[in-house]
Order: C-alpha cells, then sequence, then structure tokens
C-alpha cells in the first residue's frame, strides 16, 4: 500500500495570467496550462497551481505560502523579480552557507532565494 503522493503547491491569486509569468519570466517556471481562473506550472518534478479568486482575503500578509528557490545569481533574480511586481522584504543577506534573500510577490505570496557561497 503506497502513501500520499504530492501533487501541486496551490496559490491564491486576483490576476492568474499575470502570476503565471511572474514565475515564468522571474524563475523559469513552464507553464503547462494558463486560462483566466487556471494555472499549472512546473520546474523539474514540482508543481505549482494558481487559482483566480476575486476576493479581497487573497491578500495575506501573515499567513501566506513560502517558497523557496536555489538560484546562481541572486542579484538578477532579484532585480528580475522587483521588475515583476516583488518587494524585498529586507536587505539581501550574506551568510556563511551563500546570499539569503525574501521577497513579497504578487497578492502577498513570499519567495526565498538562496545563492550557494
Amino acid at each position: 500500500m503506497g502513501g500520499a503522493v504530492f501533487k501541486w503547491v496551490m496559490q491564491m491569486h486576483k490576476d492568474v495570467p499575470r502570476a503565471a509569468k511572474f514565475y515564468s519570466d522571474g524563475l523559469g517556471f513552464t507553464i503547462n496550462v494558463c486560462t483566466p481562473r487556471w494555472a499549472e506550472l512546473s520546474s523539474d518534478s514540482f508543481k505549482l497551481a494558481l487559482l483566480h479568486s476575486s476576493s479581497d482575503h487573497v491578500v495575506q500578509k501573515q499567513y501566506s505560502s513560502l517558497l523557496s528557490f536555489t538560484v546562481t545569481d541572486i542579484n538578477s533574480t532579484v532585480m528580475k523579480l522587483m521588475e515583476l511586481g516583488a518587494e524585498l522584504d529586507g536587505p539581501i543577506k550574506h551568510e556563511i552557507h551563500g546570499k539569503i534573500a525574501a521577497l513579497r510577490c504578487l497578492d502577498g505570496h513570499m519567495v526565498g532565494l538562496h545563492e550557494p557561497a
């Protein structure tokens, strides 16, 4: 008997095509499906689902998802994401294991970046 199989992480967004473009252009996700109400994106074996919500409760400042990514150039990735609408949540930090940054993205979701030392 097998265990549960991970399917995707889902985020709620007011503008699904804009959110899909953000993850595609900013972080290199592949857009598998994109409609005004639903999108499914992938990066290797990870899947991200985006669902439309017209509710003002989509924007969450305290309890949102945090997606973490390893990148080769944190500075250029931060700049690209900011051009697409993200806001840096504090400075880029230089830790012993590398550089780290947190960004508040579309509809309040958080993205963490790590550039290994």
